[in-house]
């Protein structure tokens, strides 16, 4: 193998398989006969189904409750025991009707729903990509999916997470405890306060400041009930405010935290492919600091730069300078907007314009790679 393509996806234009097909097609076009391999990848959010099932899981569908419980047709992902579970294909703001925002109501129960069906299933392993959540529940779906009942002061059952002040988890699905989950996430945010799942995220899910003071003290007051109940105080740990406290519900389960791409390109088998390649590229729609913080591209940069295999970045832009490129590895970055300078025809023609970038930019870098 020459070059191994390693995109994730480009956001609002081109999914990471296609961004990888584009960047190929345009690599053959220069050098014929060139042995490239498409490897898409993920950082745990959006496109992480579509990354591991072209790096060979299967697809297993699943009829599963929305943020908004409106029914979507989403699933998981498994091979060889691991089952990967895509909080964003369920409780998603894509996922949300019409794309009305829902900050006090959109739930994770969805996706407890897809991981009791992979549990059901006999998965040994499920690894839950947070990232892109429409919901601030503090993972309260999540564990109501699961078998966990919510429980007002006089143990009688109550609908709203928000109203519980006991929590019964001697229904949780046996499997929720005995199989190992692994929590596959780039934020490192806790659950509460000025860095919190409602202070950072919640303006994004359409949450306003009486809104976000509102969801901040409700999940201070789950996070307590959850304590008492599995005796885990979960709620200041790194990541526990992920996709509006999902991660803090799998935390208090015990689940284990890892980088989402970090863990995601050793469920790929991505360390057995740089030791073939000569060059690797990857990209996603926008190179700036959020890219340097954890995210896909960054990364692949990293786990090239430990093979010693030179590193090439594309993107729909970049609003990193040089010296910050070059010290995450990247030997080289190129964004459509060399070739086109108008963002909406960049949008719009992404796919061609990758293959002009690959065959005029990137192939430039075979002619001094080892």
């Amino acid at each position: 193998m020459d070059v191994l393509v390693a995109p994730d996806k480009f956001k609002g234009s081109l999914t990471a398989r296609e961004v990888a097909a584009h960047l190929a097609a345009g690599l053959r076009s220069v050098v014929p006969g060139l042995a490239v391999r498409e490897v898409p990848v993920a950082d745990g959010g959006e496109g992480t189904l579509d990354a591991v099932v072209a790096g060979g899981f299967e697809r297993v569908g699943v009829r599963a409750s929305g943020p908004t419980g409106a029914p979507v047709d989403t699933g998981y992902a498994l091979r060889d025991g691991v089952a990967v579970v895509e909080l964003a294909d369920v409780s998603g703001l894509a996922r949300l009707p019409g794309g009305v925002l829902e900050p006090m109501r959109a739930s994770s129960y969805g996706t407890g729903e897809v991981v009791r069906a992979a549990l059901d299933a006999g998965a040994r392993t499920v690894v839950l990509g947070l990232g892109g959540s429409a919901c601030t529940d503090g993972g309260a779906g999540l564990l109501r999916a699961l078998g966990a009942r919510f429980l007002d002061r006089h143990g009688i059952e109550v609908d709203a997470w928000t109203e519980a002040e006991r929590l019964d988890l001697s229904g949780l699905h046996p499997g929720a405890r005995a199989t190992e989950i692994v929590v596959a996430s780039d934020v490192d945010n806790p659950l509460l306060g000025p860095h919190g799942a409602a202070a950072v995220y919640g303006p994004q899910k359409g949450a306003d400041a009486a809104q976000v003071r509102m969801l901040d003290s409700a999940l201070a007051r789950w996070a307590e009930v959850v304590r008492r109940e599995t005796g885990v105080d979960a709620a200041e740990q790194p990541g526990s405010g992920a996709a509006g406290g999902v991660g803090f519900a799998s935390l208090a389960l015990g689940a284990t935290l890892r980088p989402g791409i970090a863990y995601l390109l050793d469920v790929l088998g991505f360390g057995k492919h740089l030791t073939e390649a000569r060059l690797v590229v990857t990209g996603e729609g926008s190179l700036d600091e959020q890219t340097l913080r954890g995210k896909a591209p960054a990364g692949v940069a990293a786990a090239a730069r430990a093979a010693g295999v030179p590193v090439v970045a594309v993107a729909g832009r970049i609003q990193l300078a040089r010296a910050d490129l070059a010290a995450a590895g990247f030997a080289g970055a190129y964004a459509l907007t060399d070739l086109e300078p108008d963002p909406a025809r960049c949008m719009a023609e992404a796919g061609p314009l990758l293959e002009r970038l690959a065959a005029q930019r990137v192939a430039t870098h075979l002619e001094v790679s080892p």
